[in-house]
């Protein structure tokens, strides 16, 4: 799998567990399954981060997502 894939797909998961966390403490539930997804996207990210140090900065971000965007959807 790409790499960049693997990035964009962590970022991804991760931003949409956000929701599920801040409603499990909203209704005072553990957060067991979003708390697993989220370290799921966090080990994503982190295993991209450690295979190609410096390719994903801040700055490169956008340029990740638009390359995985269009090769995968266009």
């Amino acid at each position: 799998m790409d790499l960049d894939l693997i990035f964009v797909l962590g970022c991804i998961i991760t931003a949409f567990a956000i929701p599920a966390i801040v409603s499990a403490f909203s209704y005072n539930r553990t957060p067991r399954y979003p708390a697993l997804i989220i370290l799921i996207g966090v080990l994503m990210v982190g295993y991209a981060v450690s295979e190609r140090p410096g390719a994903f900065t801040f700055e490169a971000l956008p340029d990740v997502f638009m390359r995985v965007i269009g090769r995968y959807i266009g």
